[in-house]
């Protein structure tokens, strides 16, 4: 009571104009601290260093490589980007990505993974080589007539054909085949040499379609899916975990949707989803705590994202696909490079204006997640208040 009197004291005998700059400047001294104390704490992004820019795979006498150099289709857009704007003509719209050399990038994230990257590789290679495989290019001519398309695609005309009801298609730059960047993320175990010797089973018909890429340092899932895209030759980019939950079989689903909601310059974002799942007994069996925490992280999501990523309902799937022509628009600006990085990924579609397709899928619980469920939420919760402070205040630009 005594300190509410001396309060209406001061009140009182202060004069009101002066009272009034007094709450002006203290309001504003503390949103400069705060956006001082955010510029500080918002996480960028270290560079890459030089070799981990290369790769290894196995040659077909079924020996490792020597460190190759990565294609990065990022450093090529960047240059042609500088130039153009030192020319002073500097458009977005005028400038493309790279063609694509093969028509499915899988990109593959691995902390220590060396006992579940094995049967999740196996899984991907025979899809991959069954419906994109570069023997697929003569099936395909022999169904154009029978069942298949032309669709406009960003300038370019693209041959969409049902093959054994997976959609398959190739441009007319004639993209077939599929490629794997494995990103060992700083892994302490077996996980590089697992991958090397999954390769160097396939014999050498498929293991040189298979790069594994190692990162010195612990980046976290986001750096290494990030890392991963920035080198992709695909005419689709899709990554999925390492631990092999998600139903690789369902990639044909996430091609097909993103396919039909891709615009004039081709750019299309497809995500597996497995909200369709809640309710199942792979969810209503997990413990109550941990379901308490997915319903309050959507609830978060709905509250600090904008409009079209809040309608996703699950955002943290570790699978999804990306149409090549979309890229330029989403990896040069990631920041996040813990769990919260799919957030981005869809919250730099919308601010793009590329359409993101929620489709379900097949999906599993598998031993072995290096995810702490307490502090990874908690982690989370609080990665996504930063990341979309610095968004919204400034901090992170486009340019």
């Amino acid at each position: 009571m005594e300190c509410i009197q001396r309060m209406s004291v001061i009140f009182k005998t202060v004069p009101l104009p002066l009272l009034a700059l007094f709450l002006v400047t203290t309001i504003i001294g503390v949103c400069v601290l705060s956006y001082l104390l955010l510029f500080i704490i918002a996480p960028i992004p270290r560079t890459s260093l030089s070799h981990e820019k290369t790769f290894r795979s196995i040659e077909d006498g079924g020996t490792t490589s020597s460190a190759k150099q990565l294609p990065c289709w990022q450093d090529t857009y960047n240059a042609k980007r500088d130039a153009a704007e030192r020319e002073g003509d500097f458009s977005n719209q005028e400038i493309e990505i790279e063609a694509p050399e093969v028509f499915m990038s899988l990109v593959v994230p691995a902390y220590n993974e060396e006992e579940r990257l094995g049967v999740m590789l196996s899984e991907a290679v025979d899809y991959l080589e069954e419906h994109y495989g570069y023997g697929k290019a003569a099936e395909i001519k022999l169904k154009e007539k029978a069942n298949g398309h032309m669709k406009q695609r960003g300038g370019n005309i693209a041959k969409e054909v049902t093959v054994n009801g997976h959609v398959i298609s190739s441009s007319s730059e004639g993209a077939t085949g599929w490629e794997i960047i494995i990103v060992s993320d700083g892994s302490m175990d077996a996980t590089i040499s697992t991958a090397l010797q999954f390769a160097r089973s396939l014999g050498a018909k498929c293991a040189a379609h298979i790069r594994v890429v190692s990162l010195q340092e612990n980046r976290g899932k986001g750096g290494a899916v990030t890392h991963g895209m920035r080198h992709v030759r695909g005419q689709y980019a899709v990554f999925a975990d390492a631990d092999g939950a998600s139903k690789f079989e369902d990639l044909g689903k996430l091609v097909s949707a993103c396919e039909k909601i891709e615009d004039s310059e081709g750019r299309g974002v497809a995500v597996g989803s497995r909200a369709h799942l809640v309710g199942s007994e792979a969810v209503v069996q997990r413990s109550f705590l941990r379901n308490l925490l997915m319903h309050s992280f959507h609830l978060l999501l709905r509250l600090l994202t904008p409009p079209a990523t809040a309608s996703i309902r699950d955002t943290q799937c570790g699978f999804k696909l990306f149409s090549r022509t979309s890229l330029p628009y989403i990896i040069p600006y990631m920041h996040s490079e813990g769990w919260i990085f799919d957030v981005e990924m869809l919250m730099l579609a919308e601010s793009a204006g590329i359409k993101v397709a929620e489709v379900p899928i097949g999906w599993k619980e598998v031993k072995g997640s290096k995810l702490n469920v307490i502090w990874d939420s908690l982690g989370m919760a609080w990665g996504l208040t930063v990341l979309r402070a610095a968004w919204g205040l400034g901090i992170y630009r486009r340019n």
